[in-house]
């Protein structure tokens, strides 16, 4: 429902145009006077202001003046209704920006006239930015800039973002953290299928309101993400058929690592498993190769497609040939190079 903010002093005037707006279907805010109207303004963030000029405290014309002059409130299209019906009281509302200017008495139909058009015009203009700020968005660059637009949210460690089985509805981009990709098997053994560091996208890319998540997706360090609507970026992607192949291949990517990874845990022996999923980790992470990184064995496990002590033993024997350190949870690289090197 639109919302209209009323300011007018005139208690019967008020309440007759109040009723008559709400009649028609218009949440309406009333202000007895141009102060306490720019206050209600600057509080409610109405669709459309209907304001009278001669009034108490304000008149109109400053009203409309210090609307302009608020970031807030600039855009709000603004309609006078007014018994001052000389040439030059219209004129000078007009020139300080007033969308229209209706003289009392006034007929019904055509302040509703007035108000739906106003409202038509901020709709098509609009749209019309909406489009203009899609072509704009020339490369996946751009699209990754847009998202830092959009909604943030936060989420600690160890805090599912989705599950797996849940609808799809919105699309991520990591802006700190690491994030893991995750699901279980029949006996709840859980294998990570990939992890998602700052500036990865993530989520089901499927336009299909039915589409459920095919895994989990878990903070691994405490993250930052921004979140965009499955109905949002359907727009976006679809004024942007370029956006939408670099976004298709940067996903298809990802699978491709997924294979990857699915056929080191097939064939791949334990240890390079191990050094591989360290390494991995030390990327993803963005930490230098000769620092700690902080990561769970179950973690490393999942990824590894090993079993915990498996994976403890080999930690072990790499601890000893001098590859690595291990401190409490943290795990320090000491020779990436003969980590990359293992068979």
């Amino acid at each position: 429902m639109r919302k209209i903010l009323l300011i007018e002093d005139d208690v019967t005037v008020r309440e007759n145009t109040a009723e008559l707006l709400e009649l028609s279907n218009y949440e309406v805010v009333t202000a007895p006077d141009g102060k306490k109207g720019v206050d209600k303004a600057k509080e409610e963030i109405p669709d459309i202001i209907v304001c009278d000029i001669m009034m108490p405290e304000l008149d109109g014309y400053d009203v409309l003046t210090r609307l302009s002059e608020d970031s807030t409130t600039k855009g709000i299209p603004f309609i006078f209704l007014s018994a001052k019906t000389e040439h030059k009281d219209v004129r000078r509302g007009m020139d300080l920006g007033a969308d229209d200017y209706l003289t009392k008495p006034f007929e019904e139909e055509d302040l509703l006239s007035a108000i739906e058009s106003r409202l038509a015009k901020v709709e098509i203009i609009q749209a019309q930015k909406n489009e203009d700020d899609g072509e704009s968005v020339q490369n996946l660059s751009a699209f990754r800039e847009m998202m830092k637009n959009r909604e943030q949210i936060q989420f600690k460690a160890g805090e599912n973002i989705y599950k797996e089985g849940k609808s799809s509805l919105h699309f991520y981009m990591v802006g700190r953290g690491v994030v893991k990709a995750h699901k279980f098997d029949s006996r709840g053994k859980e294998m990570i299928t990939e992890l998602y560091k700052e500036d990865d996208f993530f989520g089901n890319l499927s336009f299909n309101k039915n589409t459920a998540y095919g895994e989990y997706a878990t903070a691994l360090e405490d993250s930052l993400l921004y979140v965009v609507s499955k109905d949002n970026l359907r727009d976006i992607l679809k004024n942007n058929s370029n956006i939408s192949m670099e976004l298709l291949q940067e996903m298809g990517d990802h699978l491709m690592g997924v294979k990857e990874q699915l056929m080191e845990i097939a064939y791949a022996s334990v240890r390079r498993k191990t050094a591989r999923t360290i390494l991995l980790f030390a990327h993803k992470i963005k930490k230098n190769p000769l620092h700690s990184i902080r990561i769970s064995r179950a973690d490393l496990a999942g990824v590894a497609g090993i079993a915990s002590e498996t994976l403890i033993r080999t930690l072990s024997d790499f601890k000893k040939e001098g590859l690595i350190e291990i401190e409490g949870r943290n795990v320090k690289l000491l020779d990436a190079e003969k980590l990359e090197r293992i068979s």
